[in-house]
């Protein structure tokens, strides 16, 4: 498809329903002067891609626009940042996170092949393939020259999680995601509106130490179902790709679409950024419909139709939940499938994210003192990460199974 593609039409599809884009003109001397495809690298908020949390259905969104770039021939870059995902306050330990890594891939994988998107000029790379060499290391205390704490801590302050008398590691990640244009050797890097701050950095300081300033491309942020941003630790606000019909149908059920409100609006933006491209993609043509119990189905082939039907409430609330919930249904099917037919997926499923320990049956209490005491704050989140007073005893130690089981001697002592 791209051999069958003027410059101006592979832009143009790079471009597509981009919320902003810096140094612009890079993309264009590439394209249009250089001749050659353009290299860009996936960036994204909480991980670039940073292993942590669970992917959920808003992975969709930079998928489509994944399969935009590979549509206009670009060569595209998938950056497993296992190394990122440890130093973003140690939301999980470093050898879950490895596993997370080869997780995310058949995700991704699945996920692109569910709206036939072809993969021949995608590359997965692993972070500690690279960022533990000499060079890499080297060039991160030459930018922490440059770079003053200020400036490191505003770059990072919507992606990387902030608290109380944050860790040094926080100031490191948005160093290290500028850095990683260099070592990728890509004309742009892209990633959501939420990650701005950072791509400014990146912008200004790459200079300074000797390497090229890069485009960045920055997708618009899609609201989670209860409104909001959409987040991988909140279960209420995103629907996991594994989720069953049942579960996809109750969280539909339950996702805020105020009658003829489209601003803030998670189900219709999720219609916009992932089902109308979807289709186009599918080869159905874009379009999103609506089944209705009477009268001919509601169907739509932009989203400007859309906005207008609903606010004139012919498309109501749940008439949209019921169309998104079909659509949601069928596009999941494929990813679903790939993952009950892979033993190695389900095996690497098991691994990345093992279930918290159980909880037994409370005993009387003891007075075990103050170390016991706060020992019982350490809890494992539902998405797998771990938070509470000793967190970080648990997320440095030296391997997955040793930090569970730290986490379970920890929580037996409070209830025995």
């Amino acid at each position: 498809m791209a051999e069958a593609m003027s410059p101006q039409d592979k832009i143009a599809l790079i471009n597509k329903n981009l919320q902003e884009i810096l140094n612009p003109e890079i993309i264009e001397d590439v394209i249009v002067k250089q001749n050659r495809p353009l290299a860009v690298y996936w960036g994204k908020p909480g991980f670039c891609t940073a292993t942590t949390g669970r992917p959920h259905c808003g992975y969709f969104v930079p998928m489509l626009k994944l399969a935009h770039f590979l549509q206009a021939g670009c060569k595209v870059k998938i950056l497993l940042a296992d190394i990122h995902g440890f130093l973003d306050n140690l939301k999980a330990p470093i050898e879950l996170v490895k596993f997370r890594a080869e997780y995310y891939k058949y995700v991704i994988t699945a996920l692109l092949k569910a709206v036939n998107v072809p993969i021949d000029k995608l590359e997965f790379v692993l972070g500690s393939s690279y960022q533990l060499s000499e060079k890499y290391t080297m060039d991160i205390f030459r930018l922490s020259s440059v770079v003053t704490e200020h400036d490191a801590k505003k770059a990072g302050a919507e992606v990387v999680k902030q608290v109380e008398n944050a860790t040094l590691s926080g100031l490191i990640y948005p160093l290290m995601q500028a850095l990683d244009e260099e070592h990728l050797g890509v004309d742009a890097q892209f990633g959501g509106v939420d990650q701005r701050k950072i791509f400014a950095l990146a912008k200004e300081v790459l200079p300074r130490v000797g390497y090229k300033e890069r485009a960045h491309l920055m997708n618009p942020m899609v609201p989670g179902l209860a409104g909001g941003k959409m987040s991988a630790s909140d279960p209420d606000s995103k629907i996991d790709l594994l989720d069953t019909p049942e579960v996809v149908k109750k969280k539909i059920k339950k996702a805020f679409a105020p009658p003829k409100e489209v601003e803030g609006n998670g189900m219709m933006s999720f219609v916009e950024y992932v089902l109308l491209p979807a289709g186009a993609l599918q080869g159905e043509g874009q379009k999103f419909v609506v089944e209705r119990r009477e009268g001919e189905p509601l169907v739509y082939t932009n989203i400007e139709k859309m906005h207008e039907d609903y606010k004139a409430d012919i498309l109501t609330p749940q008439l949209l939940k019921s169309g998104v919930t079909a659509a949601l249904l069928a596009l999941l099917e494929p990813v679903q499938a790939a993952f009950q037919a892979s033993q190695e997926w389900q095996d690497i499923e098991r691994k990345a994210y093992p279930p918290p320990p159980e909880k037994k049956k409370k005993e009387k209490k003891k007075d075990l003192g103050k170390r016991h005491t706060d020992a019982k704050k350490v809890e494992a989140q539902p998405d797998g990460s771990v938070h509470g007073h000793g967190q970080q005893q648990v997320s440095v130690s030296t391997g997955a199974e040793e930090a569970m089981k730290q986490l379970e001697l920890e929580k037996k002592a409070v209830e025995s």
